[in-house]
């Protein structure tokens, strides 16, 4: 079974710009699927409907796992003061309290910050409030990570920690996650199960990371969001 269909989704701004034009793809199973393109080719509006944050004017969209978005800046999902009272945030409301707090330290341990859970947000390094906001996804229970270029703003040596940690999660033999990875690093498509080219509004064919990264020039920057 699929673990994510989308059909023929179009969506259109307020101002009239086209942000997605019947696009339609698939991911097939778990693992690591990457979206590369340039700014302003609907990459992040298309992770948002896949999210749930805005609704399609067309087209359909099956998930079957739970989804949870990851921002580009973690600090614009964090909230509360501690790992462990953000995490919690992501928990039932109605669970006991020793199940809340095995919860959040399985949630840490798993994202590599066992013993974490007392510390303070503004203590913890760019990295480090990024495998946070993973932890909380996690936490939600949620077996769709939906990540919008989670690495931008992270030194060389975090950004391959994050790689590391989704790989290992998507790989993971007894409950694999399947996350989509969006990201306009051609040297991150090496991680990927297979990677598609977002342009004008869809989604390419599924391509081998590494072979897509050679058919691909430097992507243009530009001054639209994507």
């Amino acid at each position: 079974m699929a673990s994510l269909v989308v059909e023929g989704l179009s969506f259109r701004w307020p101002n009239g710009r086209s942000a997605l034009d019947h696009c339609s793809f698939h991911i097939p199973g778990p693992g690591l699927w990457m979206l590369v393109g340039g700014n302003g080719s609907g990459k992040s509006t298309l992770l948002r409907m896949i999210a749930g944050l805005l609704d399609a004017r067309e087209g359909r969209i099956e998930r079957p796992l739970k989804p949870a978005l990851v921002f580009q800046n973690p600090d614009h999902q964090l909230l509360l003061p501690s790992c462990g009272s953000d995490i919690e945030l992501s928990l039932p409301p109605d669970l006991p309290r020793a199940a809340r707090l095995a919860a959040v330290e399985q949630a840490l341990a798993l994202v590599g910050l066992a013993g974490f859970r007392q510390r303070p947000l503004h203590s913890l390094s760019g990295g480090q409030k990024q495998r946070l906001a993973i932890a909380g996804a996690l936490a939600s229970q949620a077996r769709l990570l939906l990540l919008d270029e989670p690495t931008a703003l992270l030194d060389e040596t975090s950004q391959a920690d994050v790689l590391q940690l989704i790989r290992t999660l998507c790989d993971e033999p007894q409950q694999p996650l399947t996350a989509l990875w969006i990201t306009h690093r051609l040297d991150e498509l090496a991680w990927c199960n297979g990677a598609a080219l977002v342009s004008r509004g869809r989604v390419g064919r599924w391509q081998n990371g590494q072979a897509l990264r050679a058919q691909l020039c430097p992507l243009p920057a530009g001054r639209a969001a994507g």
